[in-house]
């Protein structure tokens, strides 16, 4: 493939459309092999979870990705809006959850990863959110000091948990919760 200058592609950061599909799962794919030693999943079954499952109507997912004038996609952020349980001034309620920004290893260094987070900033201040939250690898420190220099600052206060099997599976099965009831009206 031949370099190509910024300059001949600029570059565009919207909501993934429909014609960026294909791209988007070479990116997936790429970001799927970072997390996990290199391994590449079957471009069918990224395909079918993004369309099944990140862009399925109800999906609180958003993705939104930078490509250059050709549309390749070369970065995605995927975010959700949510809304506070402790904060119920209205210029409060609403954040932004950045759950991944992600830059092409191809691509970094470009400018691909401001412009998405500047995307995303207007998003999520357009709608309504006057803060974004995510997480970020302790051992991350490219992207702990690009983050910094977008003007960021750590949540000292905030730790990160996650809970897998075996033991969500017996968290799950714990007597003292009979299960999640339906809601009634």
């Amino acid at each position: 493939m031949q370099n190509v200058s910024p300059t001949e592609h600029p570059l565009q950061v919207a909501l993934v459309a429909e014609h960026q599909h294909a791209s988007l799962v070479d990116l997936l794919c790429e970001l799927h092999a970072f997390y996990n030693e290199g391994a590449t999943p079957a471009r069918q079954v990224v395909m079918e979870h993004l369309r099944q499952n990140l862009l399925a109507p109800g999906s609180a997912q958003r993705l939104l990705v930078a490509s250059r004038g050709d549309g390749v996609v070369v970065g995605l952020a995927a975010f959700s809006l949510v809304y506070s349980l402790v904060e119920f001034a209205e210029d409060q309620r609403r954040h932004c959850q950045l759950k991944e920004l992600y830059v092409s290893s191809a691509e970094r260094s470009q400018g691909a990863g401001r412009a998405l987070m500047s995307g995303l900033a207007r998003y999520a201040f357009d709608h309504g959110c006057l803060r974004i939250d995510w997480p970020v690898k302790a051992s991350n420190a490219r992207g702990i000091l690009f983050y910094e220099s977008l003007g960021a600052e750590q949540v000292a206060e905030r730790l990160s948990y996650r809970l897998t099997e075996p033991a969500l599976g017996r968290l799950a099965q714990d007597s003292g919760c009979a299960g999640v009831q339906p809601a009634s009206n």
